[in-house]
């Protein structure tokens, strides 16, 4: 499991630290791992380190300190190191005496480096980069390595409104923070620098893939299709018939025991999936474990009784797509609810659940959904976020957007459903089925980066065999 700190946190983990070591042990620490990491990428990408170049963006804060200690190691190794002041009156004075007594520059301007260190705000940072930052930065060519974090990222929400570094390389120092995984993008690849903080756990967590892969249910020799759990699908309309080839789908290659089909496409579903169990009404559709309801049903009255009545039972339910529109109109039909209930809308079915648009913040505005409606919400994003009513988060950071396809979400629907079925909880279905389903899409896609090939929902839904299969096959790490 990984842990993601909010900056208070943080500095409540580092307090105790800075006041029993010697002062600038932390940043010293800090420094060498971002030295380290910094030396790795010269040789990686310009094959050595030694009579390379390194231009500094230092800041005013800790960040700076940390960015020309790391500059005073590096000219140790004979890399020549250039360092510009954004704010010369406030520079690290611990740090500036280093740099200058390794024989580290001050100038200007960056030069033309072979890689550039991002020392300009640390965790403590909010907001856009001024101006003259933000200048500099436009003006880079080359590598950028974020010190902590990328400057003109939130730390805590991964928010960027206005003018922010978009690093290669992030180097976190002490715990891995809220915008690692929420503003993957601009942080790039993450490098995580032990400083002896000793974190504890955080209300914000990723399953790894070892960990779905260990997770993912598995039949045993005493099991049958009942015992690995049916899951009632109700998707799909005469107008929408994909939708409910697509939800049933997902399910059937989630690999459920069973999946039961309720609905008006019954025999288009069967026409594509012939182990599907499909009648065409709710009342027929016979015993499940968990209940999937909601895409392409429709958002007429005949919709909104079936929908009333999936959460009239006290079964588990995932509501997507169709049956979030039909919640936005009556929210008692889920607040008023006591089993196990589940909600997965993309941004703009958020806003029109809530009136909120989620972008500012969505941990914050997930789970505030969560607590007020209690219920778990899956908020779709290339960093899929699910909260819990108690506060609790679930994330999952695609790697790509090859996922961000029309009819995506109904595969992702029916393979949580099916999960849920087996008696996992609805959060860790659904970050189970995100995990499986954004590898789906990045094996669809060729890699899945954002320059990988479109797709649509058919070939992603082709892989997520393979992608269970990828994911069940990973080591499981010992602690």
């Amino acid at each position: 499991m990984r842990h993601y700190f909010t900056a208070d946190q943080v500095r409540g983990y580092e307090a105790p630290l800075l006041a029993a070591l010697p002062g600038g042990t932390l940043m010293r620490r800090a420094a060498y791992g971002l030295a380290r990491v910094a030396a790795d990428e010269l040789r990686t990408r310009t094959g050595g380190v030694a009579g390379r170049s390194v231009a500094l963006l230092v800041g005013s804060g800790d960040n700076g300190g940390d960015a020309l200690w790391a500059g005073a190691m590096l000219r140790a190794r004979g890399v020549a190191v250039r360092a510009v002041l954004l704010a010369p009156d406030r520079a690290h004075p611990a740090g500036l005496v280093a740099f200058r007594a390794a024989g580290g520059r001050v100038g200007t301007d960056l030069g033309e480096p072979d890689l550039v260190l991002d020392g300009i705000v640390g965790i403590s940072g909010r907001g856009p980069l001024r101006p003259a930052a933000a200048a500099l930065v436009e003006s880079i060519s080359a590598p950028i390595v974020a010190v902590d974090l990328p400057s003109g990222v939130d730390p805590d929400t991964g928010t960027v409104s206005g003018p922010a570094v978009t690093a290669q390389v992030t180097v976190a120092f002490g715990a891995l923070k809220p915008v690692h995984v929420l503003a993957a993008p601009h942080c790039g690849r993450v490098e995580l620098v032990e400083i002896g903080l000793g974190a504890g756990a955080a209300e914000i967590r990723a399953l790894t893939a070892p960990e779905v892969g260990a997770a993912w249910p598995v039949p045993t020799a005493s099991d049958d299709k009942y015992t690995q759990g049916v899951v009632g699908v109700v998707a799909g309309s005469a107008h929408y018939p994909g939708a409910g080839v697509l939800c049933a789908g997902g399910a059937v290659a989630a690999t459920s025991g069973m999946v039961r089909y309720a609905g008006t496409a019954a025999p288009q579903v069967l026409s594509w999936w012939p182990e599907v169990v499909a009648v065409d009404g709710f009342a027929a559709a016979g015993r499940v474990q968990a209940w999937v309801v909601g895409p392409g049903i429709g958002t007429g009255a005949d919709a909104a009784a079936v929908l009333r009545s999936v959460l009239g039972t006290d079964l588990p339910v995932l509501v997507d797509a169709d049956g979030l529109t039909l919640l936005a109109a009556d929210p008692s039909l889920v607040t008023d609810r006591r089993a196990p209930t589940l909600l997965t809308p993309h941004a703009g079915e958020f806003e029109r659940l809530t009136g909120r648009d989620p972008a500012e913040d969505r941990v914050g505005q997930a789970r505030r959904l969560a607590a007020e409606w209690g219920v778990s919400v899956l908020l779709k994003g290339r960093c899929t976020v699910v909260a819990d009513p108690d506060g609790q988060v679930l994330v999952n950071e695609a790697g790509g957007s090859a996922a961000a396809t029309a009819g995506a979400g109904d595969v992702l629907a029916g393979m949580i459903g099916a999960l849920t079925a087996t008696g996992l909880t609805p959060s860790t279905a659904a970050a189970m089925g995100a995990r499986a389903h954004a590898l789906a899409a990045a094996l669809a896609a060729g890699g899945g980066s954002d320059t990988a090939a479109p797709i649509s929902a058919g070939p992603l839904l082709g892989q997520v065999r393979e992608a269970v299969r990828i994911l069940r096959a990973q080591p499981v790490l010992k602690p």
